[in-house]
């Protein structure tokens, strides 16, 4: 993360100079102090702040990296085939003053009069994107929890979270400002509710069957609901 245009703080002085201090796991921070300390930690490649703590993960497994990799091929498959809606790996995302996360991979709709979510002048991406994803291998607790607690408060409209070592997949969805969990269609395929023909079938996904999940998205894709959704969002594009 690069230096923001946030003012920085002076937590001690050296030679009459300010010296920032790096993040420490476990601190209590606000999101602006937490953005000024992240320089200074200079082998630092993940840490997120969760309702004002800071969590700095331990080095990415295979075990993460391998299952990682095969939501995002779905999710950016998904994007390629769809103008006007962005697949994103793990960036910073500002939520709120005591939350900024580096979801695994997210999905979000560009246009400004559809989106809930936006770049901001400094690069980084503020507000509610409409799907955030999370693998889970050794932070299950809490991307189940807090992060949950979060993402439902905030209004992220999707919120999908593998839990790898549990062998299981939970796709939730708001309903009347609640995660509930979204239920398969009699064919075992699980609809988004806001992204129309992202289609995915948990259990091939959870059996690595690749080709499953590659099938079973571009059916989404040719779909009608497909079509439309696509249409709508070069309408949208039109009118800005």
């Amino acid at each position: 993360m690069t230096t923001t245009t946030l003012e920085r703080t002076k937590p001690r002085q050296s030679n009459g100079q300010a010296v920032l201090l790096p993040l420490r796991n476990g601190e209590h921070l606000s999101r602006g102090e937490f953005e000024r300390r992240w320089d200074p930690t200079r082998e630092l490649r993940l840490a997120e702040l969760i309702e004002g703590i800071v969590f700095m993960s331990p080095p990415i497994s295979d075990t993460h990296s391998e299952h990682h990799d095969r939501l995002h091929h779905w999710l950016s498959v998904y994007a390629r085939a769809t103008p006007g809606v962005k697949s994103r790996i793990a960036p910073s995302l500002r939520l709120d003053n005591r939350n900024e996360y580096q979801p695994d991979c997210l999905l979000r709709i560009e246009h400004p009069t559809l989106a809930r979510s936006r770049v901001s002048p400094d690069g980084y991406l503020e507000g509610a994107p409409e799907l955030v994803a999370e693998i889970a291998v050794t932070s299950a607790d809490y991307d189940a929890h807090e992060k949950r607690e979060v993402y439902e408060r905030l209004g992220i409209q999707e919120y999908l979270l593998w839990q790898v070592m549990d062998a299981q997949c939970h796709w939730l969805t708001l309903e009347d400002g609640r995660y509930v969990l979204l239920k398969p269609r009699p064919d075992g395929v699980s609809y988004s509710q806001v992204f129309p023909g992202l289609w995915l079938d948990l259990r091939a996904l959870l059996a690595g069957d690749e080709r499953r999940v590659g099938a079973v998205l571009s059916r989404g894709l040719q779909s009608a609901e497909h079509a439309a959704f696509v249409r709508k969002l070069a309408a949208n594009s039109k009118l800005r």
